[in-house]
């Protein structure tokens, strides 16, 4: 079976870039790459260690990680840095926002068209160039929400209380 076009010539500008700042296309950043393709959404060094053993079994973990400082370096990748020190690596694709869950980590991708609005608008007015920008809004995805409602002690009959709301 042979990969399609659009796939074939992203292999071949990644041999570029890997070959223009003195690296070659291993087996090992191969597999990791392909991985991390193949998965949409947004995948821990961990979880794409094992997913990529499937394939190189004797592959380490500090080589997925050195892979995915070059691959960061090339621009091919972006690194997510979640709540506490959980990072998640995606592949680089149209700029989009993040809902990122506090409760189970769970991560949710959108699209504003504010945001990108905001950009244009500043580019004009300050003649600022924007490359890129990271938007996460931090909160509970609707299983956590409910989760934690529940688990609040609720006050006197008739008040409501809301996950997060702070005491007086």
């Amino acid at each position: 079976m042979g990969a399609p076009e659009n796939e074939h010539s992203r292999a071949e500008q990644v041999n570029e870039l890997l070959h223009e700042c003195g690296n070659r296309m291993t087996p090992q950043r191969r597999v990791i790459l392909e991985t991390i393709l193949d998965h949409p959404g947004h995948l821990s060094a961990d979880e794409i260690h094992d997913l990529a053993r499937r394939e190189i079994p004797r592959l380490s973990l500090s080589t997925v990680y050195r892979t995915l400082d070059l691959l960061k370096e090339l621009d091919l990748v972006s690194e997510l840095h979640l709540a506490g020190n959980h990072y998640r690596y995606e592949a680089q694709s149209s700029q989009h926002q993040h809902l990122v869950c506090a409760g189970c980590g769970k991560v949710i991708e959108f699209e504003c068209a504010h945001c990108a609005g905001m950009q244009k608008k500043l580019s004009t007015e300050l003649g600022f160039w924007v490359t890129g920008s990271r938007v996460e809004l931090f909160g509970y995805c609707e299983d956590c929400a409910r989760e934690r409602n529940d688990s609040l002690t609720l006050g006197p009959p008739g008040s409501k209380s809301v996950p997060g709301d702070l005491e007086e």
